[in-house]
């Protein structure tokens, strides 16, 4: 089977309630919850750009916070394209959440 763009937005096209279904799993969740429990280790910190000043500032729950804005902005951008190529959005979603999902599984066994 020959990888393509074309075939990627068609499976895409056909399968996105599974990829907004894997990024919520992923990114909402996967990292939330490694986050959280990274966060109690000793030595280790939010690094993130956006997370980590709220973060320091609000506490830990501010990251709930962040991520149901983000999910907002993903939702609307994904609702606001008129292509098929709109399964970018959840896709790269999904995507991020599996690898730092991944990263936080790492720096946790690390501490």
């Amino acid at each position: 089977m020959k990888l393509s763009l074309e075939g990627v937005i068609e499976w895409g096209v056909a399968n996105e309630r599974t990829l907004w279904i894997a990024a919520v799993v992923l990114y909402g969740v996967g990292d939330t919850a490694t986050t959280f429990v990274g966060l109690s280790a000793d030595g280790v910190e939010e690094i993130g750009p956006v997370a980590g000043p709220l973060m320091d500032r609000y506490g830990q729950c501010s990251l709930v916070g962040v991520k149901v804005t983000l999910f907002g902005a993903f939702w609307m951008l994904w609702r606001t394209l008129e292509t098929t190529a709109r399964v970018a959005v959840p896709m790269a979603v999904a995507l991020v959440g599996a690898l730092v999902t991944v990263w936080n599984l790492l720096v946790i066994l690390a501490a």
